[in-house]
């Protein structure tokens, strides 16, 4: 078990894992965090068909070169990439939540669960 360990070709590819999973997380961040943000922006502008799909195709270009070049021919390392990015969006979800009693929580407080 330790020669698996101290050999390169036992920890090399669970090292080539994990930075594909926190590349799927840097990634995710950059797809979900500017979702938001475009959003932010989106509802305080004229345009704001423009905003959305602009922020579409330049998220959905950045995310699938990442993608792309993160797998770089192994189904592996997209499935970790995916794992990451799937991560970053429960992560992004959740910082980005309005805290209680914020703006949501205020309107149609008298509807159904």
């Amino acid at each position: 078990m330790n020669e698996l360990i101290a050999s390169a070709d036992g920890l090399a590819p669970a090292f080539e894992l994990l930075l594909a999973v926190l590349a799927g997380a840097a990634l995710g961040a950059i797809f979900f965090g500017g979702l938001w943000w475009t959003t932010r922006r989106a509802t305080a502008s004229s345009r704001p068909a423009l905003w959305f799909f602009g922020s579409l195709l330049l998220r959905t270009g950045v995310a699938l070169a990442g993608f792309l070049a993160v797998a770089d021919g192994h189904w592996e390392r997209m499935l970790a990439c995916l794992l990451g990015f799937v991560a970053a969006r429960t992560i992004v979800i959740r910082m980005t939540r309005l805290p209680p009693g914020g703006a949501w929580s205020s309107r149609g407080a008298e509807h159904a669960p």
